[in-house]
């Protein structure tokens, strides 16, 4: 009595008398959406592999991995940390440097040289301690970074360069099961004729390491997308529904911030330069030829912000904020009238305390979001908050210049492109046709009982095609397949209209008031 997986048999050549059974998989598959707040970050930090994408949850994650928030343009650090403020927790974090970033090193006695695993300023803090070790006759050496656990290599046995052989083994590969090799170090064995010493041994007194921070320019940020891939391009395959450069506001690299958000399905959020006024910021967004729904411009009115840990009031791009905040919101929604905190002034309405409050006019926020630029600005439809006064990205189409369109649209278009390809190679016919328009509806009816589609009228926002009416015979024996989905997004209320009538001339139709 044979088990086959469907298809493993030849059904209609079967010779033996027997029972068979084909083991059928579910025919229709069922879609889980992608995720959608997934934010990519690419900047510079002290700490931390250059290229290459690495995941962060909190700022305690990225500190572990790139070290500290640091007070200068285009930091990695501070965008995230403004967009941990607003709810964000899933990052795609990409250092680069400048080139010229080197690695701290610390020659330790003429016996070994310790250099840190990453290049960057942080080493500089790494130390070396070695003291006596739990064995009789014995080494033990620690090596520390603050903020980090210490890693203690235990009972390293020798004398002379036989101690020093044993220490670099023990750094480098490990001295048991629950002691790998170090994650701070590596070691090179040096002279190793001396004997070692009991001490703490500072890698500040050795050669210094540089975060490679201070010839970085917007290109730099954009990077290669050649392998290995640097820059931007390391955000690729990332799943990253929202991305930024942080502080990239050079207006001839948006285009191509532009070009990647589309071939990656992400939304990029652009800024303008520091200090920017409104005539310029129109004037060069039209010379760069940005209009379009995969990017996202932010005018160049930067923001006040408390940085806690450099303990200061800083000017930082508005990026953060406004990635944050739509990371952490459900893709069918818009940014516009949402709180964004951490917000305490901005460049246009002037530092708290300074004594001076200036709001955007209506013909400002007009000339601006017209041209395809949103702002953060207080006061908001809402109240006295600060948001994104326009909930817009870069297009001049109006059918498709919301965050709504964008996010919506690269939400359902990545589901789909990560799960129906499941159905090729399979064979033609009424069933193939059938499961493909199940696995579709099914999908979109989980997005309307979620309230991410919906009608005005009660109706179906959505329809999917597939079938003989647009897979003809013709197409089919070429191996085409083709589902046609049609789905109506629900609407952003930006233009509340309320019609007050009053007077003593005014006739009153009578109406009953509900009751509850």
């Amino acid at each position: 009595m044979p088990v086959f997986q469907q298809g493993a048999l030849n059904t209609t050549a079967l010779i033996v008398p027997d029972l068979y059974v084909q083991i059928v998989p579910p025919q229709s598959l069922l879609l889980n959406g992608v995720p959608t707040d997934v934010l990519g970050i690419v900047g510079t930090a002290s700490w931390g592999p250059v290229g290459e994408p690495v995941i962060v949850g909190s700022m305690s994650d990225y500190a572990a991995s790139f070290g500290a928030v640091m007070a200068r343009k285009y930091d990695m650090g501070t965008q995230v940390a403004t967009a941990v403020q607003q709810g964000a927790g899933n990052f795609r974090c990409v250092r680069v440097t400048d080139g010229t970033d080197t690695a701290a090193a610390l020659p330790l006695l003429n016996g070994v040289t310790f250099t840190a695993i990453y290049t960057g300023s942080l080493g500089n803090a790494l130390a070396v301690t070695l003291s006596a070790g739990s064995a009789a006759n014995s080494w033990r050496a620690v090596i520390s970074l603050p903020g980090l656990s210490p890693e203690i290599f235990d009972n390293i046995l020798g004398t002379g360069a036989v101690f020093w052989e044993n220490l670099v083994n023990a750094v480098n590969n490990g001295n048991g099961v629950l002691r790998g090799p170090s994650q701070l170090v590596v070691a090179v064995g040096g002279a190793m004729t001396a004997e070692p010493v009991a001490g703490t041994f500072a890698f500040a007194s050795g050669n210094p390491g540089s975060d490679g921070a201070s010839a970085i320019t917007a290109g730099t940020l954009v990077g290669v997308d050649t392998l290995p891939r640097q820059g931007m391009y390391g955000l690729r395959g990332q799943g990253c529904a929202v991305a930024l450069l942080a502080d990239a506001d050079d207006a001839t690299q948006w285009s191509v911030q532009t070009e990647f958000g589309l071939s990656e399905g992400v939304y990029m959020i652009l800024t303008g330069p520091l200090g920017d006024n409104i005539a310029n910021a129109v004037a060069i967004k039209a010379e760069a030829g940005i209009d379009s729904y995969a990017a996202k411009m932010m005018f160049g009115d930067w923001v006040y912000w408390a940085d806690q840990a450099n303990a200061m009031i800083r000017l930082v791009s508005p990026q953060g904020f406004v990635a944050g905040r739509l990371a952490n919101l459900s893709p069918e929604q818009s940014s516009l009238n949402k709180p964004l905190y951490g917000v305490i002034g901005t460049q246009k309405s002037g530092q708290p305390g300074g004594g001076t409050v200036t709001a955007y006019a209506s013909a400002d926020l007009s000339v601006l979001l017209g041209a395809g630029i949103d702002v953060i600005a207080n006061p908001q439809p809402g109240g006295n908050f600060w948001g994104v006064r326009g909930g817009h990205n870069s297009s001049s189409n109006a059918a498709t210049n919301g965050d709504n369109y964008t996010r919506l649209t690269n939400y359902i278009a990545y589901t789909l492109s990560a799960g129906m390809g499941a159905y090729v190679g399979q064979l033609v016919n009424t069933t193939l046709f059938q499961n493909i328009r199940g696995t579709l509806l099914a999908f979109l009816n989980g997005l309307l009982s979620q309230g991410m589609l919906g009608s005005t009228d009660g109706s179906l926002p959505f329809a999917v095609v597939c079938d003989v009416t647009n897979n003809p015979q013709s197409r089919t024996v070429l191996g085409y397949v083709q589902a046609d989905v049609q789905v109506r997004y629900q609407a952003i209320n930006e233009k509340f209209i309320v019609n007050v009538q009053g007077g003593q001339t005014v006739q009153v139709s009578v109406q009953t008031l509900p009751t509850n």
